[in-house]
């Protein structure tokens, strides 16, 4: 046997339908194997609550061991996991081919699909979940929606944590009465048949964050790509699942992967790549589906044309080469490598990205924003997901770039709130997609 392991890490197939899988029994029997693994490693002991949570219960037991907790007790441990996947890629030496064979991600998901089989998620978790049916109905109130919901409007933000159990104080995204599939169809820029990517195709896996709560980075990527001479039409059939992937309800993932991959398939054929707008959906696109839908040509053949939007244009760049023009952005960039993108197993895209950009200072930070999706805004998360998230913001308040980037905007805009509680006249305004700077570098119009 050996003491860890140096092997690339390897993934099996989720065996959701399998009666085995949500056997309480079976599933326990499991959990204490795995957690008695970490207790005896404890590597990870600092990267999210679910760690320090799990080894406070062995801690304080009468045995000081797992043996003396009560299996009722892990759910606290689950609860606390984010499923950003950086124990299984970047901590533990003991995932899959070792033959300890863990994969903590998983096993907390493993757990989750239990409870959602048991009819135990609660209600608003999965309302919150429901991203298209949430998006469709604030389209046309709009504006009224973004009103209530702002951190700044104390009695709907009180009564909405009182609710839906949603902080008060956590900033949530906001919606557009117009999508991006619906700006897709309207002024679409032209195509630079002089430009070195010229006879490229891609479609824009618009996402549901990008269609509803942030079509600016899905212009700023077409804007990005038809200067570089890419053609490009937006697409979104359906949400790739994160939400739910979250909340156990693997049946509602599949279905939707099942109409996405239709969809896309036959811009596949056509000679199109996939570039996915958010990096948990190119997460979803390229890895969990063909783990939860084994052995199907269709999604394998999607998993290999999907590419991350920061990983497309750093391609591009190596291969053909990007248009010329791009100039430098005063005041420097702050930039997060979001976990669901460093999961992707790619490499500092993003960073590489910005780099592209001439003469501007550059700092990069790799660590958890803390955020976790809709984790982070629970009443129950928030204030844990700050202080997860507490050195990312004190990194970027003692740099004080003028801009701060993220790849997920979500992150970003919970580290910009991080730093607001370290200093609030050095938090900006505003925070960006990294796509963004690249198109104002090129003072392009989107």
């Amino acid at each position: 046997m050996r003491e860890g392991s140096l092997d690339a890490p390897v993934r099996h197939p989720i065996d959701w339908q399998d009666p085995d899988f949500t056997d309480r029994e079976t599933l326990d029997a499991e959990m204490r194997r795995v957690f008695d693994v970490c207790h005896t490693c404890r590597r990870c002991f600092n990267l999210c609550d679910s760690f320090p949570r799990l080894f406070d219960l062995i801690d304080t037991s009468e045995t000081m061991e797992l043996d003396a907790v009560e299996s009722e007790d892990f759910k606290t441990v689950v609860d606390a996991c984010t499923l950003c996947d950086m124990c299984f890629m970047t901590k533990c030496p003991y995932v899959p081919p070792h033959e300890f064979n863990i994969d903590f991600p998983h096993l907390m998901l493993r757990y989750r699909v239990a409870e959602h089989k048991e009819g135990k998620t609660p209600f608003v978790e999965r309302q919150l979940a429901e991203t298209d049916r949430n998006g469709e109905l604030s389209r046309p109130v709009a504006p009224l929606v973004n009103w209530a919901t702002r951190t700044g409007n104390k009695p709907v933000r009180t009564l909405l944590e009182r609710i839906a159990h949603v902080h008060r104080d956590a900033s949530l995204p906001e919606f557009h009465s117009r999508t991006l599939e619906t700006l897709d169809k309207s002024a679409a820029p032209d195509v630079d048949r002089d430009a070195p990517g010229f006879g490229r195709k891609v479609v824009l896996y618009a996402t549901c964050y990008g269609n509803y709560n942030n079509p600016r980075m899905g212009l700023a990527t077409r804007a990005v790509l038809a200067h570089n001479g890419v053609e490009t039409k937006v697409v979104y059939p359906a949400c790739c699942g994160m939400p739910k992937f979250e909340k156990g309800d693997l049946a509602a993932v599949t279905k939707n992967a099942e109409t996405v991959v239709k969809t896309l398939m036959p811009w596949i054929d056509d000679g199109y790549e996939v570039v996915a707008l958010m990096p948990s959906c190119a997460l979803m696109l390229k890895f969990e589906w063909p783990l939860l839908l084994p052995n199907r040509n269709d999604i394998e053949r999607l998993a290999r044309a999907t590419f991350d939007v920061s990983e497309y244009i750093v391609r591009l760049a190596k291969t053909v080469g990007l248009a010329p023009a791009l100039k430098p952005l005063d005041g420097g960039i702050s930039i997060h490598l979001a976990c669901h993108s460093r999961a992707q197993n790619m490499g500092p895209k993003a960073t590489e990205m910005m780099q592209l950009i001439p003469d501007t200072e550059l700092h990069q930070i790799e660590r958890c924003s803390g955020h976790g999706g809709s984790w982070g805004v629970m009443r129950e998360n928030f204030e844990v997901a700050l202080k997860m998230g507490r050195p990312v913001a004190g990194a970027m308040t003692a740099e004080s770039k003028r801009y701060v980037v993220s790849e997920c905007p979500l992150a970003a805009e919970h580290i910009r709130q991080g730093m607001a509680k370290i200093d609030a006249a050095k938090a900006p305004e505003r925070t960006y997609h990294p796509i963004e700077l690249l198109a104002q570098s090129y003072a392009l119009n989107y």
